[in-house]
């Protein structure tokens, strides 16, 4: 296990893009009754989704 760190706000950019209601509201159900909003929500999952890509280029590359 890595050690912690105090995290960094990093730097952001407003991006406007537009959902699918399904999808919208398949996330407002998921963080019902957690400390989680929208915004952190998708930015958890489009990080783990580019993870994903980085591992599967690097299965790719073997």
């Amino acid at each position: 296990m890595g050690k912690f760190r105090i995290p960094k706000i990093p730097p952001t950019t407003n991006k406007t893009i537009r959902f699918p209601n399904d999808v919208i509201e398949g996330v407002e159900e998921a963080i019902r009754g957690t400390d989680c909003n929208f915004s952190a929500f998708v930015i958890a999952a489009t990080r783990m989704a580019l993870e994903d890509l980085r591992e599967q280029a690097n299965d790719d590359d073997t």
